[in-house]
């Protein structure tokens, strides 16, 4: 909020409890003496504090904090809104979900929009989530959206987040909750080591005879970590962590080994990975 806005909400609240105690207590003064303050006012003996002191000490008992709250709802019924930034949604409901092709999507989200359906159905086990007062919640479809867009293009967050129409925050939690998602759902399904001497004839056919599958590292990126961020420096002179990877003849995943700081030789890796 402004300073104006809050300065304005302080002031309405003062004004609003010295309502509620001046009506508490001409409940509470005898009758007699409800109309004193006001002739003494008028007579100008006193000024406006002193005759509110008199108030306060002529009272019997004060009002209890129940009462408070009741005559606060009494006086001042004020409807609560929640404040959301408008967005546009329109891009991803009425564009990528209704015009884009399996070529457009495949360019993009970097699978066709059959396996991205077939890969939301495997998550919304654990990514669906249920609607609030303040907001509907992301469908499955679009938070998978959201984190494959961030995983497949060099986008910021902030980019991300004026494609679909969301906060920079939604973006990044979609991020981690879509990566958690498929490590814990979809990984032991898709990446194993299948049918080997299918892989060992399809790299036959391409001119690598009696080779079983293709592997490779690869450096991650990341920020510099807080403790010993020397280990995590490769040799290009930035920070990552080491992704080692083997691929069948068809460029598929089969095996993946990651977490390694990226001072450590792919040597080293394969020789502590599980293969």
């Amino acid at each position: 909020m402004e300073p104006a806005q809050i300065t304005t909400a302080i002031m309405s609240t003062m004004n609003t409890t010295r309502i509620v105690l001046e009506y508490m207590q001409s409940q509470n003064m005898p009758k007699q003496n409800q109309d004193e303050p006001r002739r003494r006012l008028q007579r100008g003996d006193k000024s406006d504090e002193e005759i509110d002191m008199d108030i306060e000490l002529s009272r019997s008992t004060g009002p209890s904090n129940v009462q408070i709250m009741v005559l606060l709802g009494q006086v001042h019924a004020v409807e609560r809104r929640f404040w959301t930034r408008e967005t546009s949604t329109d891009w991803w409901d009425r564009i990528v979900l209704q015009v884009w092709d399996d070529s457009q999507w495949l360019r993009n989200f970097r699978m066709r929009k059959g396996t991205f359906m077939a890969l939301c159905d495997l998550l919304s086990r654990a990514l669906k989530c249920q609607n609030t007062r303040m907001r509907a919640a992301l469908t499955v479809e679009k938070r998978v959206a959201i984190a494959l867009w961030k995983l497949a293009t060099p986008d910021s967050y902030r980019s991300v987040r004026n494609q679909f129409g969301v906060g920079k925050s939604t973006v990044g939690a979609a991020v981690i909750q879509v990566a958690r998602a498929m490590k814990d759902l979809v990984i032991s399904r898709v990446v194993t080591l299948g049918n080997v001497q299918a892989i060992v004839d399809g790299f036959a056919a391409m001119g690598f005879p009696n080779c079983g599958e293709a592997i490779d590292g690869t450096h991650i990126p990341i920020l510099e970590p807080e403790h010993q961020a020397t280990e995590y420096i490769n040799r290009k002179g930035y920070f990552s962590m080491l992704l080692q990877a083997l691929v069948d003849h068809k460029g598929r995943f089969t095996n993946i080994n990651m977490g390694w700081p990226g001072k450590v030789h792919d040597a080293r890796v394969f020789r502590h990975s599980g293969l």
